[in-house]
């Protein structure tokens, strides 16, 4: 077992806060001392079905503490995600059916176990504490803070001031993710930067609970492709670990060359003075972002799909986008006679047969943006009706390709 201060030198890999970094220490020293591993809790609220790049930044971090010995302990929040965080959110999130949240669970328990070591891991539900809850409860447990101390933050702050709803409900929530510290007796609790106060709040609980306070260990937050908002799937800037690695390295390819060292040090294993070394070549230019980024992309499909599927992204990539070639797999999309009107097509019915938007909504706006070609020819306008020929190729968007079969 490595001792006390090399397991923090290497935890801090990537992090942006640690409440506090002398407790941490302690800690570690006193699981080296009695050979005894912390417990590290992550709670995750499953309010979609994918996982993302951006989850996988806490993931990452939580299998580098199994790798120094320690225990992980995932609280799916089959009881929180039906009240929904309202970290970081303007508005009141739409609340899910508990029948929806564990559908979404189940899915995520596969998922994280293409990072973290299955053996080294519990999985539990706050469900299995918050359903016995009696009203009585739920009062103790509300009288334990504030709602001052609630609106100091500026996620409710910022929505109060502006006469943005908030619901009772919300409220709740910080309490709930704080008493989940206390049921699994965390030692140190793994969030994003927008969770400090839900953190906090654990660590408040628990010392009112006789608990020695767990550590905050706070990562910092992935922005998306998109280089704007964080990364999400609400807001289709997310790259999933399950998408195909050609469209995983398509997209890592476009994301913008300000967040190329971050996704470097937050989602690879490359080595913190080899990163430094291609940090020094891009400011003095002796490397092109293309090939950084191009690195990037081979290191994360490899990671998630294998070593041969990166290189034949890398290469696809070069054949499709600097060749200006046709993909070698199009696919072919079949379109039903029932979508055609006095000979023609609407080109969002296209788009939508072709599944390469989620909505019509969505459809529009990419032809608003000039992201729709037929043939090479931009589409202008999301009103237009297409007259098309078996074996017209379509372009939606950056990587997406198909071939009309009538």
């Amino acid at each position: 077992m490595k001792t006390a201060k090399e397991q923090l030198e290497l935890l801090k890999r990537g992090v942006a806060d640690i409440v506090s970094e002398k407790e941490l220490l302690v800690k570690l020293e006193k699981s080296v001392k009695e050979k005894k591993p912390l417990r590290i809790k992550l709670g995750i609220d499953p309010t979609a079905p994918d996982v993302h790049l951006g989850f996988t930044v806490p993931l990452r971090k939580l299998k580098q503490f199994q790798e120094l010995g320690h225990r992980v302990v995932i609280i799916i929040g089959s009881y929180t995600a039906m009240v929904g965080d309202p970290s970081g959110k303007n508005a009141t999130r739409p609340q899910l059916s508990y029948e929806g949240v564990m559908s979404n669970a189940k899915n995520y328990q596969e998922k994280i176990f293409k990072i973290l070591n299955k053996d080294k891991t519990e999985v539990v539900y706050n469900g299995e504490w918050f359903s016995k809850f009696s009203f009585n409860d739920v009062i103790r447990l509300a009288s334990k803070i504030t709602v001052a101390s609630l609106l100091e933050h500026d996620y409710f702050d910022n929505r109060y001031k502006s006469g943005t709803p908030i619901a009772l409900h919300e409220f709740i929530y910080p309490l709930m993710q704080g008493w989940d510290s206390v049921e699994v007796k965390a030692d140190v609790e793994l969030g994003g930067t927008d969770q400090r106060f839900n953190v906090i709040v654990g660590r408040d609980l628990q010392r009112e609970s006789g608990q020695e306070p767990q550590v905050g260990l706070f990562l910092p937050i992935l922005m998306g492709p998109d280089g704007k908002n964080k990364m999400s799937k609400s807001l289709n800037n997310y790259i999933s670990i399950d998408e195909s690695p050609k469209e995983m390295f398509g997209k890592l390819m476009s994301i913008p060359d300000a967040l190329m060292l971050d996704y470097f040090k937050l989602l690879t294993e490359v080595p913190l003075p080899e990163i430094s070394d291609i940090e020094e070549k891009l400011k003095n230019q002796s490397i092109h972002p293309k090939e950084v980024k191009k690195r990037l992309g081979r290191e994360l499909v490899t990671m998630y799909h294998s070593k041969k599927d990166a290189e034949a992204a890398d290469i696809e990539f070069e054949r499709v986008f600097s060749g200006k070639e046709l993909p070698a797999d199009l696919p072919e999309l079949i379109l039903p006679q029932q979508l055609f009107k006095n000979g023609k097509v609407w080109i969002i019915n296209i788009l939508m047969e072709a599944k390469a938007v989620n909505n019509k909504s969505e459809a529009k706006r990419l032809v608003e943006q000039g992201g729709v070609y037929l043939n090479n020819l931009k589409i202008d306008s999301p009103a237009t009706d297409l007259e098309v020929k078996n074996g017209d190729i379509v372009k939606a968007g950056k990587r997406k390709y198909f071939r009309l079969k009538l």
